[in-house]
């Protein structure tokens, strides 16, 4: 076992919370498909959002199953909050998250490894389901809208250079997201953060390369639309301030 987490270079982080419908599947379907070409490379790891369902039972016994499987329960709820701790305790060299779900077609998780391999100098992996066409299916228009008016209303607002802000699908150079995550606003737990961080990432130079990603909804969000854009609008006016200081004093 230790060996396996030794070798690992790649740690994947699958923020979860009351997730006991689907989180052995989503987990079951990643080891199935980087097990074969992959073993001894990867180590995926749950982090529990303060779960009250049998989430917390279903992963420990995932991870008695299969090796390359860990568990970290934080006391925090947000996919924010999961991805600062699934960072910080993590030793592989490149580190990154996706949703449990499965959204995001698994097979983008070889063309990332491809690429930090191929690629010495690269330092972030952008997922876009915008890029070079449309790869969303299955989500309804009124999620299209708001996700589509979000990314207009950063590249407007706080002039962000990529395609997609929160597809759930980032991959980074370890002391790259550890910058990041000590530049950011940690009173934000959300999926803003994420967001912050590919802002402060586009601003700091950080080299980046958006991989346009084939994503299914499965319709069981349950995201209140109505919240997340008045939570999105406050963290936008106050992150804008704060570029705004910046340019201001020459940083």
């Amino acid at each position: 076992m230790e060996e396996s987490r030794d070798s690992a270079w790649v740690e994947i982080l699958s923020p979860v919370r009351n997730e006991e419908g689907r989180l052995e599947e989503g987990i079951e379907k990643t080891v199935g498909f980087l097990e074969p070409a992959h073993a001894g490379e990867y180590r995926l790891t749950i982090v529990d959002n303060d779960s009250h369902d049998g989430t917390q039972r279903i992963a420990e016994q995932l991870c008695e199953k299969h090796p390359q499987v860990s568990y970290l329960r934080i006391d925090r709820r947000g996919v924010g909050a999961a991805v600062r701790a699934g960072v910080a305790q993590s030793r592989c060299p490149v580190v990154g998250y996706m949703d449990i779900d499965l959204a995001t077609d698994l097979r983008h998780v070889d063309e990332v490894l491809d690429l930090f391999r191929e690629r010495p100098d690269l330092e972030m992996v952008n997922g876009s389901r915008w890029a070079r066409g449309y790869g969303a299916t299955g989500r309804g228009l009124k999620r299209t809208i708001t996700s589509m008016g979000l990314t207009a209303v950063l590249k407007v607002a706080l002039g962000m250079e990529a395609s997609d802000a929160i597809c759930g699908f980032k991959f980074f150079r370890r002391e790259i997201a550890e910058a990041l995550i000590d530049a950011a606003d940690r009173d934000e737990d959300g999926w803003f953060f994420i967001i912050e961080m590919l802002l402060l990432a586009e601003r700091g130079g950080v080299r980046i390369h958006e991989l346009p990603v084939v994503w299914r909804d499965d319709g069981h969000s349950s995201v209140e639309v109505g919240s997340v854009i008045r939570s999105y609008l406050t963290q936008i006016a106050k992150l804008r301030k704060r570029f705004g200081l910046r340019a201001a004093s020459g940083e």
